[in-house]
């Protein structure tokens, strides 16, 4: 997010967005974003942003990448993005089937390239108008927001406000039947009012899937814009429950919640809280016929006002001190502890039989090929799965018992090619998220990070104050957010770089830890994407592999160590905006390499 910021700053967009977010806020009507839709500043953001993600590389239909477009200027893809708007008619989406976990699959839309940077120019600017109308605790596809935020929300519900029962609605299909009309006119309620935008939005909504013709409804899942939309189709759920208790508006004035909750739990209005995550979402209540009343009020709602339908096998009602609900691949269920009621978390049934067919895949991918490559996945997937995992309260008995079960697999498939030992000689990165006490395989001298070994950590709040979109927002994020080492590390892991050694893979994996993912030169966060990792000697001039001559960087900065054009360092140097200090330290790398000074 740090990155994005200084983005923002560079194409002079941060004030704009600020200003729309305030002004949404305030109630405004804005009736003339087309103009800021196709400026300049806005075309060059959203290129930029869609040339950094790594999707970027995905044909569509027309069979162009992000390859295609780097060549052109700045001015070219300025003027290419206008003259396409002015008469816009979008290409045909391709069309992508990704098999899920129970036999079905599930449809993508991919649109070409060109496409994805216009749906992004349109996303820079709704979003910050969007956030401000959006409700507190929704956090699916929002900035800086995540589902171990949602989970947090739901504990915090049983265990401090004492709500054990949960009304479970699943939605048949959901991104596939969002109504346009509807949608359309939730645009127009939000305040987005400039009918060329609406018009152009309409067009992105029609635009002709590939062998199925032109869609009637429905946002495709892998456009673009398609997950803005989609919270702002279900925003109206999340503003109506709120407005029937949490935020229901009383004549009388109270000065805490508290006092008001009290005054409300004594007339018949319907208790209950709803915490969002996409189009997965739950209501907490504090008795059964209250939920009861959620249940059939909500799906009359979903039918009635956004004509969407729930599948009423997987839609129910959950008494958590009985049954165990499910929620973004954990299990919730209260258990008495001491004289109250808490929450128990652990991993669901579904996902403990995913997580075993992926390591299953994964050991024998390297005992058919016990290669650094394979190695580095299986243990990107391990981090990974305890990354995401560790907020479950009970996440080491449920990985114990996994690693259990898998245990003579693992040493069948194994044996021959690999030591079994304690990993006393593992690099940094080992070491800091694993314990040397316990035995694990080394293969060809990477050890095998051990599935059992995570520990709980506590799930956090989201602070309502974080968001990119307002200058108190933006300070907190300089000052005490802090990039997840740990998940970017899974991500590295999966990078390939063939015609590097086992020892540079290894420390540069370890100089990032060390660094605790920081760019050597400006001490900001870096994203797995971001991460170029340097060597101080080159190589070429007699340099080695080892840890203390490699240097982790933002690739943009990494660019600039070796650029030799004066015309690439004046358009680097404009970009980053580094200090002087900053500008010593990437020369002082630059001398390293015999190469002149910068100014």
């Amino acid at each position: 997010m740090q990155t994005t910021l200084r983005t923002w700053d560079y194409y002079s967009l941060t004030n704009v967005f600020t200003d729309l977010h305030e002004k949404a806020k305030e109630g405004t009507v804005f009736k003339n974003l087309y103009d800021l839709i196709v400026s300049r500043e806005n075309i060059l953001l959203a290129y930029r942003t869609i040339k950094s993600n790594t999707g970027s590389k995905t044909a569509g239909t027309d069979k162009r990448t992000i390859d295609d477009i780097k060549a052109m200027t700045e001015f070219e893809i300025v003027t290419l993005i206008k003259t396409k708007l002015e008469n816009y008619n979008p290409k045909k989406v391709r069309r992508v089937l990704i098999p899920k976990p129970n036999g079905k699959e599930r449809p993508l839309g991919i649109p070409c390239i060109i496409d994805r940077i216009i749906q992004q120019c349109f996303k820079q600017i709704l979003e910050p108008i969007a956030e401000a109308k959006f409700y507190k605790h929704s956090y699916g596809f929002r900035p800086l927001r995540s589902t171990h935020h949602a989970m947090a929300r739901v504990q915090s519900l049983i265990n401090l406000s004492g709500l054990h029962y949960v009304v479970d609605i699943d939605i048949k299909g959901f991104f596939d039947n969002i109504n346009h009309t509807i949608l359309m006119k939730q645009l127009w309620n939000m305040g987005i009012q400039d009918r060329k935008v609406l018009r152009l939005i309409g067009k992105m909504l029609k635009a002709e899937i590939d062998g199925e013709g032109i869609p009637k409804k429905g946002t495709p899942q892998g456009g673009i814009i398609s997950p803005l939309l989609s919270n702002i189709v279900l925003n109206d759920l999340d503003q109506w429950v709120a407005g029937q208790w949490e935020n229901f508006e009383t004549v009388r004035k109270y000065n805490q919640n508290q006092a008001k909750y009290s005054a409300l739990k004594k007339t018949n209005l319907k208790e209950g809280y709803i915490v969002r995550y996409a189009d997965d979402f739950k209501i907490l209540c504090r008795d059964s016929d209250t939920a009861y009343k959620w249940y059939h009020s909500v799906r009359l709602y979903l039918k009635e006002r956004l004509k969407l339908d729930i599948s009423l096998e997987k839609s129910k009602v959950v008494n958590l001190k009985k049954k165990q609900s499910e929620f973004l691949g954990f299990t919730i269920k209260s258990v008495p502890k001491k004289n109250k009621w808490v929450a128990n978390t652990g991993v669901n049934a579904k996902k403990r039989l995913q997580l075993k067919a992926r390591y299953k895949e994964l050991i024998k991918q390297i005992q058919k090929s016990p290669t650094s490559k394979n190695t580095l996945a299986f243990n990107s997937f391990i981090m990974g799965i305890h990354n995401y995992f560790k907020k479950a309260t009970h996440v080491s008995i449920e990985f114990s018992q996994l690693a259990y079960e898998l245990m003579h697999f693992t040493k069948n498939r194994l044996k021959g090619i690999s030591k079994y030992g304690y990993p006393g000689n593992a690099p940094p990165t080992f070491k800091k998220f694993y314990t040397t006490k316990r035995k694990t395989y080394c293969i060809n001298g990477i050890y095998l990070y051990p599935l059992s070994n995570v520990r709980t950590s506590n799930n956090m709040n989201f602070s309502q104050t974080i968001t990119p979109f307002t200058c108190e927002g933006r300070q907190i994020i300089y000052n005490k957010i802090k990039g997840d080492v740990q998940s970017e590390l899974t991500v590295l892991m999966k990078s390939s770089i063939s015609d590097r050694s086992v020892e540079y893979m290894d420390n540069r994996l370890s100089r990032y830890s060390m660094k605790m993912g920081k760019c050597e030169v400006t001490g900001n966060f870096l994203y797995a994407h971001e991460v170029h990792c340097h060597h101080k000697i080159p190589l070429s001039f007699g340099g080695t592999d080892k840890f203390n001559n490699l240097c982790i960087l933002n690739k943009d900065i990494h660019k600039l160590v070796h650029a030799i054009k004066n015309e690439t360092i004046t358009t680097l140097k404009n970009l980053l905006r580094l200090s002087q200090i900053e500008i010593e330290k990437v020369n002082k790398l630059r001398k390293m390499s015999n190469l002149e000074l910068i100014d």
